[in-house]
């Protein structure tokens, strides 16, 4: 049975949404760390110091700071993320000149999600400053920065709104455009690339939960590694522009590298990666299994 565009979409979307939150569960503990040791290099030592310090100084909540917007903004970006990719691959079979119901190669498909992640930035930017903020709020007040903190998702998003109006929101756009569009070129070339090693001359589609959990771990590690110093960047402008004027992406970049040196864009890496691996293979294996069962139901009507 032929399924049209706009149950296709809406299967994408849900798997998508399915996918983001199943990212957002397994590893929220790591991106807290990552913004807190991205924003404030010097008041950790490493992951395990800075566990051990937001567990000393927060509890155990510490470490799902920003979930609700979190959750929103995985949610929010996947859905439109996958929803986008299925079309973005319709688009690269148009240019490339082929069949629609043709199989892409991994780079066809990597360059269809370098696409769609253009469009799913415009939604997450407003979510994830949120996020940062709410993550990174303790070692604002810590630094004196700013005298009194926001510590629910609400009080953020006034204050945002109070103080730059609904285009506050924004901050950090371009360094998130900077970081999605190649890095998703990585994240689902990674993934399919992986997908290709392991199906060994089957169809994709035949593979299993463990496959499906180590492509979408590699797929994340890809897309971090290559676009992680453009992610400090852009947590410094979305969680310090709380204190007043904040540069642009290269007046921080510059800035960055001139007065830390150019390993403080590395700062935060280990968690990132941890969580990488093991936050994209459930959200992977998540989206694959819940599109097959939603695709499997439709073929049933």
């Amino acid at each position: 049975m032929r399924i049209n565009s706009a149950i296709q979409a809406a299967i994408d979307l849900t798997a998508g949404a399915a996918g983001g939150t199943a990212c957002v569960v397994t590893g929220q503990p790591f991106d807290t760390a990552k913004v807190k040791m991205q924003t404030f290099p010097n008041m950790y030592k490493g992951i395990v110091d800075c566990f051990v310090k937001t567990y000393k100084q927060v509890g155990f909540r510490g470490f799902y700071k920003g979930t609700t917007p979190a959750l929103v903004a995985n949610i929010a970006e996947n859905s439109v993320l996958f929803m986008c990719y299925g079309f973005c691959q319709q688009i690269v079979r148009r240019i490339v000149g082929v069949d629609r119901k043709t199989k892409l190669s991994d780079l066809q498909n990597a360059a269809a999600g370098s696409f769609a992640s253009a469009f799913a930035t415009l939604v997450l930017c407003p979510t994830e400053l949120v996020k940062c903020r709410l993550q990174a709020m303790h070692e604002m007040q810590l630094s004196g920065k700013i005298i009194q903190g926001h510590n629910t998702v609400w009080s953020v998003v006034k204050g945002v709104i109070q103080k730059d109006g609904p285009l506050g929101f924004y901050r950090g756009l371009s360094s998130t455009l900077l970081r999605e569009v190649p890095g998703y070129f990585f994240f689902f070339g990674g993934y399919e690339l992986s997908r290709t090693f392991f199906a060994s001359g089957r169809s994709k589609d035949e593979l299993g939960p463990i496959p499906l959990l180590l492509s979408g771990g590699f797929g994340g590690s890809c897309l971090w590694i290559a676009v992680y110093p453009v992610d400090c960047v852009k947590s410094r402008i979305q969680v310090l522009s709380m204190a007043g004027k904040q540069a642009g992406f290269m007046g921080t970049f510059v800035t960055v590298v001139r007065t830390e040196g150019v390993l403080a864009l590395y700062s935060g890496l280990k968690p990132t990666m941890i969580r990488a691996f093991l936050a994209n293979g459930a959200l992977f294996l998540a989206y694959e299994y819940s599109r097959k069962l939603m695709m499997k139901q439709m073929d049933t009507f």
